[in-house]
């Protein structure tokens, strides 16, 4: 389950904050600035009876639709040991939250395990797939912690699907809930 990001500036600020990233010389995995949405919950492989199930439980989610303010990037789980490389957010953040804190215990009771990692918003923009030139990224997450990436706007709760490739995922949507447009 995710929001899109379909504002197209901040996608461009994204791409050129990827761009930078490739220039420290880190080893990462760039996510396809298409592909980067806000995920409200991984949910792996589901059956086709599920799905139906889940978009129920998506459409009972209240709220309105609101501004996310994609600010800043940090690392996954610290700077010592990157993992994953994200743009932060800050106003909206409380109400991406509170549909997290709705969904998650409808989903326990479809059979869905805990949430091992909890919810905490971002995007992740890249993967690190080894220690090399840590430093040089470590320094640019830093001096980028508060970098401004703009709005937008938290509309649709879509139930996405991702086909792996090894040219990388390729995401669809299977159902789409929409507030107040």
């Amino acid at each position: 389950m995710a929001f899109d990001i379909e504002n197209g500036t901040v996608r461009n600020r994204l791409a050129k904050a990827q761009a930078l990233l490739i220039q420290t010389g880190a080893d990462i995995k760039l996510v396809e600035t298409e592909n980067i949405h806000v995920t409200l919950r991984f949910l792996g492989d589901i059956s086709t009876s599920l799905v139906e199930k889940i978009f129920s439980e998506m459409k009972k989610a209240e709220f309105g639709p609101f501004n996310v303010h994609i600010k800043g990037l940090g690392v996954f789980p610290d700077l010592h040991y990157p993992r994953v490389v994200w743009a932060g957010m800050t106003d909206g953040a409380d109400q991406l939250r509170s549909i997290f804190g709705q969904l998650e215990p409808k989903l326990r009771a479809l059979g869905f395990a805990p949430d091992s990692k909890g919810f905490s918003p971002h995007l992740t923009i890249a993967r690190v797939r080894s220690g090399r030139n840590k430093a040089q990224l470590a320094e640019f997450i830093t001096e980028n912690a508060d970098c401004e990436f703009g709005e937008i706007r938290a509309e649709c709760i879509r139930l996405k699907k991702s086909v792996l490739s090894p040219r990388g995922p390729t995401y669809s949507t299977l159902k789409e809930f929409c507030r107040g447009q």
